[in-house]
């Protein structure tokens, strides 16, 4: 499978071509700036990955830019100038290593996009850094110090036993409403 969409041209024939700018965006103004440097007919790539957020019908998948500010791009066409790309909207400043921009290599940018995707195809569960048989403490700051182990983990609940009045007890959970404890 391939992660370079079927619509864009082939690169391979001009080296210059594989590699990839870095741009510097204003602050939360990264889809702007694709937006604006797709417009200038440059190919833009914004890597994004996938976290959830708790509302009241339960989680919801959000794709928050996995580099804050920061975007990469490249010429569509071997002539193209990048020098426009300053005055882009949403663009800060292209990244410079003293007066030379700053390059990434088209297999570097395939290995992010192939994370991206597996990022993006993962569950809640997949993603949680909670698993069956650690020790976790309550987040609330009454009980802060009460610390159970984890019996089971599913995408809306964590099932942690604790130990409540001498007696262990299965109590279900949030997933942001537990913190795994240093060991």
């Amino acid at each position: 499978m391939s992660l370079v969409p079927s619509h864009l041209p082939n690169l391979e024939e001009n080296p210059e071509q594989n590699r990839w700018y870095l741009a510097y965006t204003k602050p939360r103004q990264e889809q702007i700036a694709q937006l604006n440097l797709e417009q200038q007919s440059f190919e833009a790539y914004l890597p994004r990955y996938k976290k959830f957020k708790k509302t009241e019908q339960g989680p919801v998948a959000l794709f928050e830019p996995m580099f804050p500010r920061y975007i990469l791009f490249r010429p569509r066409r071997a002539e193209q100038s990048i020098s426009v790309v300053r005055s882009t909207k949403g663009v800060a400043t292209i990244v410079r290593f003293g007066f030379e921009p700053a390059l990434l290599h088209d297999d570097l940018v395939r290995r992010i996009r192939l994370m991206e995707e597996d990022r993006n195809q993962a569950t809640l569960v997949e993603l949680s850094n909670l698993k069956a048989g650690q020790t976790v403490r309550l987040k609330h700051t009454a009980l802060g110090d009460v610390e159970g182990l984890i019996q089971s983990v599913s995408s809306k609940r964590v099932a942690v036993l604790f130990e409540i009045l001498g007696r262990p007890t299965v109590v279900q959970v949030e997933h942001h409403q537990v913190e795994v404890t240093d060991v």
